[in-house]
């Protein structure tokens, strides 16, 4: 493999490392959010319930998935990890704009689904890609 081509799949290797991290961690946020509220201010954390941060979030993963799960298509062609992606992101979505409205609980569970199908998503993805072969982090021979 050329070193190009080498960078780039690092790249995507990252990209779906700190997808499938931040959404793990967005829906451990939501699980965990309605039995914390109470806490946060005491933890310094507020803004982990501000709205508008947990909607900045969900956009970036949003992107983030998007860009990295495609990649990933384009190499693999394999489709479980946009069929598990593309729900879990209308998931946060909803979970984000319509549901706060209703209830912590429906948000909640809504927008922890989402994550976890995300980070699904992008778990499957790694694996796909490591199927293909493996890439060499240092310059070695063999």
């Amino acid at each position: 493999m050329d070193q190009p081509q080498v960078n780039k799949t690092r790249w995507w290797h990252a990209a779906d490392r700190v997808g499938a991290t931040a959404s793990f961690l967005c829906a451990l946020h939501c699980a965990a959010l309605p039995f914390v509220l109470a806490l946060l201010p005491l933890l310094g954390l507020e803004f982990l319930a501000d709205h508008r941060f947990e909607r900045g979030f969900v956009i970036f993963a949003c992107v983030l998935a998007l860009a990295s799960l495609l990649g990933g298509y384009r190499r693999h062609r394999r489709t479980l990890p946009l069929r598990l992606a593309f729900p879990g992101l209308a998931l946060l979505l909803i979970g984000v704009t319509f549901a706060e409205r209703y209830s912590i609980g429906l948000h909640s569970a809504l927008v922890t689904c989402g994550g976890l199908l995300v980070a699904a998503a992008h778990f499957i993805n790694l694996r796909a890609d490591g199927h293909r072969g493996h890439v060499h982090t240092s310059d070695c021979a063999h």
